[in-house]
């Protein structure tokens, strides 16, 4: 009974997978083939690099990623320092109003961000941030899953190492940076992962919020560059769609053992 119940489990999990990876693989076989071959499976099929090349000429791609690594970086950036900062006054300061705080932190977690789409969109056009960078950003700095994160991490640090940094003569900062960041780099970098492929792929905030290719991710630019009014050409849209997520799939490969340790190593603590 053991071992049917492990074939149908491994059996399921194939399955899964394959109906999950085949999007993937036909964008990549319609990227490679001739137009006439996207809807068409022949073993004979010539291979051909024209489609990117068009897509390319087409899309202003370069400029879509700059946006994209510019706005995901400026985020996880936000959101590790203020993070952290957050975390540790939650782990381990004693203050009037902790719990009532940590919880609200938490009711976070359970509003969907599009609730909040129309007001924080009059607030950055009162602060002329409209179709920016920052404008993009800022509504994603204070993650409370983050914040949670961090927080039961930065609890099972001893509080005897604090002390000796006090005794070193340490500042609050630097007690943060030289102790408890270095025991919380695997969580720090479970949580960039989570938080770069959110918004590496994130639609309709920058779509609300950019209206030039200045500012516009690479989620936004393809919606255009996929338009039926701009041309329905399945291989060209396949090779568009993987000129944009070909660089989260490249580190994913590149990086798979070192991002599921990091990811075991943060559930575990």
């Amino acid at each position: 009974m053991s071992r049917l119940t492990h074939f149908v489990s491994v059996a399921m999990a194939w399955i899964l997978g394959v109906i999950w990876f085949f999007p993937l693989i036909y964008a990549i076989w319609a990227a490679i083939h001739p137009p006439e071959f996207a809807t068409k499976f022949s073993l004979f099929a010539p291979l051909t690099m024209q489609n990117f090349i068009e897509a390319w000429d087409q899309a202003p791609f370069l400029r879509y990623m700059i946006n994209t690594i510019a706005i995901t970086m400026l985020i996880l950036a936000g959101q590790l320092v203020l993070c952290t900062l957050a975390a540790y006054a939650l782990a381990r300061m004693e203050f009037f109003g902790r719990g009532v705080i940590f919880a609200l932190v938490l009711m976070q977690l359970m509003v969907v961000p599009e609730i909040l789409i129309v007001e924080n969109y009059q607030t950055l056009a009162g602060l002329n941030l409209i179709d920016t960078y920052w404008g993009v950003a800022l509504p994603y700095f204070a993650s409370a899953f983050g914040i949670f994160l961090l927080r039961q991490t930065f609890k099972t640090v001893p509080e005897d190492l604090e002390n000796a940094a006090k005794i070193e003569g340490c500042s609050l900062l630097a007690i943060i940076w030289k102790v408890y960041v270095p025991l919380a780099k695997p969580t720090y970098l479970a949580f960039s992962l989570v938080s770069i492929s959110y918004h590496w792929n994130n639609f309709l905030w920058p779509l609300v919020v950019t209206n030039t290719e200045k500012s516009r991710p690479l989620t936004v630019g393809m919606s255009i560059f996929g338009a039926p009014e701009s041309g329905v050409d399945w291989s060209i849209i396949s090779a568009g769609t993987l000129i944009s997520v070909g660089p989260l799939l490249i580190l994913f490969i590149l990086f798979q053992r070192q991002f599921v340790q990091s990811f075991m190593q943060a559930g575990i603590k």
